[in-house]
């Protein structure tokens, strides 16, 4: 397998000791597999900056500002176009999504030259269970991602994860500059590729829940649905 160029990037906001780990299973995983890393953080208000690493080889950036979600992505998209990696893949700080399948999908994607792969922990409904996903956050992926797919005509099992690697030699800046910045970045990026006849494939994942904030997912999939259904009459 060629190993092309490759930057592993960390959203963090208020992530503190989550980053060393995230940080020790990357150390493990370039023995498998060459990478950089980027560890952006959007103006945490905790001690995250403490747990930063002091080595030469991974870049830091701090935005001077709380950028969002979306602006934080973005953020190190730009990076990664701007020095020219092939492929970039967004790990979150709060560690929910394992940095060990950053190998599998590598594999996928240079395999098939696909636009965007993604971890889906929806392909075997029981690893999201037996993460602890709340309940009503399975019923709730399983309902927008079948109302998804309905309206674009996909086949999707996980349209809500946060586990992207994308080809960068397919995308250019300009895709990303005009999508949102606040947390509904990954859903209208999936929008605009499906729309753009941008292709995306999954693989199986599994993560692990912590505290989640039901108030916050009834604001995410409220507004998943506006944005969906706009669509139907298009």
């Amino acid at each position: 397998m060629k190993i092309e160029k490759i930057l592993v990037f960390i959203v963090t906001y208020n992530s503190s000791y989550r980053l060393k780990k995230i940080l020790n299973k990357l150390t493990k995983l370039k023995k498998r597999i060459p990478f950089d890393i980027l560890i952006s953080d959007d103006c945490s208000t905790d001690d995250t900056k403490s747990y930063f690493p002091d080595k030469k080889n991974i870049f830091l950036n701090i935005n001077r500002k709380n950028l969002g979600y979306g602006g934080n992505v973005k953020n190190c998209l730009k990076f990664a176009i701007n020095r020219k990696y092939k492929y970039a893949v967004m790990i979150h700080g709060d560690n929910q999504y394992d940095a060990k399948y950053i190998f599998n999908l590598f594999k996928k994607i240079s395999n098939t030259n696909y636009d965007a792969v993604t971890g889906s922990r929806m392909i075997n409904p029981k690893n999201a269970l037996n993460g602890k996903m709340p309940f009503y956050k399975f019923i709730g992926n399983f309902v927008l991602t079948k109302f998804f797919n309905l309206v674009f005509k996909t086949n999707f099992t996980d349209a809500h994860t946060g586990l992207w690697m994308y080809n960068l030699n397919n995308l250019n800046y300009n895709f990303f500059k005009d999508i949102d910045e606040n947390f509904n970045f990954d859903n209208q990026l999936r929008i605009k590729l499906v729309k753009n006849k941008k292709q995306i494939d999954e693989i199986p994942i599994k993560t692990y829940y912590r505290n989640e904030k039901s108030s916050f997912h009834f604001i995410y999939a409220l507004k998943f649905l506006l944005e969906v259904s706009k669509n139907i009459i298009k």
